[in-house]
C-alpha cells in the first residue's frame, strides 16, 4: 500500500462562520475531530504511513495527535507560507518513500476502495489516477469526463443533473511534480495541463462528504457515524 499525504493546511474560509478557532480537519463531528474519522478510514484501508501537510494553526493538530492512538506512522510537514495545493503535495512528498503516493484532502472523506484505486493506477501506468464519485444535481464541483479509465476533460463548475466529480482522493507518481516550482496549483497547473494524456480515473460510488461549507458540516454531524 502506498504512503499517504493528507492536505490539511488551508484556512477554511467558507467554514469560518461556524468553525473559526481551529483548522478544518479538527472541526468536531460529535465529540471527535473530522481528522480522527479520516485517519481511521485510512487505517482500515491498509495505509500504514501518513504525512500530514499542515499550515494554519498547525500547532493545534500537532497537540491533538498526542492523544490519538493508532498503528499509523504519522509524520508532519508544515507550510511556513501557503504553497498552493501542488506546492503542499510537493513539499510533503519529501517525507514519503513509496514510488506512488495516495493523496487525500483533510476536509473530505471519500470512502473509496484504496486497493482498487491503486490497482487501476498500476494497470494504466498513469502519472496520476483520480478517484471519481458519481453525483446527481450538483453545482459545487466541476464535472470530470472519462473514456474507459482515462480522464479526457475537466469541465467548469455549473449545475449538472448527473456526472462524475473529482472525489479528492488520488494516486500520484512521486516523480510527477519534480519539474514544478515550489508554489503552484495542482488542479490548474498540473491536472488541467496533462488532461487526456496521462490521467487515469477510477469510478466508485462510495460515501462522500466534504465539510468545507457549513451546510455539509452540519450534515456530517449525524451522517458520518451512520455511513462508515
Amino acid at each position: 500500500m502506498p504512503d499517504c499525504i493528507i492536505l490539511a493546511g488551508g484556512l477554511g474560509t467558507r467554514l469560518q462562520s461556524v468553525v473559526n478557532d481551529r483548522p478544518k480537519c479538527l472541526a468536531n463531528i460529535g465529540n471527535r475531530p473530522f481528522l480522527a474519522y479520516l485517519l481511521d478510514y485510512l487505517q482500515q484501508q491498509g495505509v500504514r504511513n501518513v504525512v500530514l501537510s499542515l499550515g494554519y494553526k498547525h500547532e493545534l493538530v500537532e497537540e491533538w495527535l498526542l492523544s490519538y492512538s493508532s498503528s499509523l506512522q504519522i509524520k508532519i510537514v508544515v507550510e511556513e507560507v501557503p504553497l498552493g495545493t501542488g506546492g503542499g503535495i510537493k513539499l510533503a512528498l519529501e517525507k514519503t518513500t513509496s514510488p506512488a503516493v495516495l493523496v487525500v484532502n483533510g476536509d473530505t472523506l471519500f470512502a473509496i476502495d484504496v486497493a482498487q484505486l491503486y490497482a487501476c493506477h498500476q494497470r494504466n501506468k498513469c502519472q496520476v489516477t483520480l478517484g471519481l464519485k458519481p453525483m446527481r444535481n450538483f453545482d459545487r464541483y466541476g464535472r470530470v469526463l472519462i473514456d474507459k479509465e482515462q480522464v479526457t476533460e475537466f469541465c467548469e463548475k455549473q449545475f449538472c443533473t448527473e456526472g462524475l466529480i473529482n472525489g479528492g482522493v488520488f494516486i500520484l507518481q512521486r516523480e510527477s511534480l519534480q519539474r514544478f516550482p515550489d508554489k503552484f496549483s495542482f488542479e490548474k497547473d498540473f491536472l488541467e495541463q496533462v488532461t487526456g494524456k496521462n490521467i487515469g480515473g477510477y469510478i466508485e460510488d462510495g460515501y462522500f462528504i466534504d465539510i468545507g461549507i457549513p451546510e455539509d458540516y452540519e450534515r456530517a454531524q449525524w451522517e458520518i457515524t451512520q455511513k462508515l
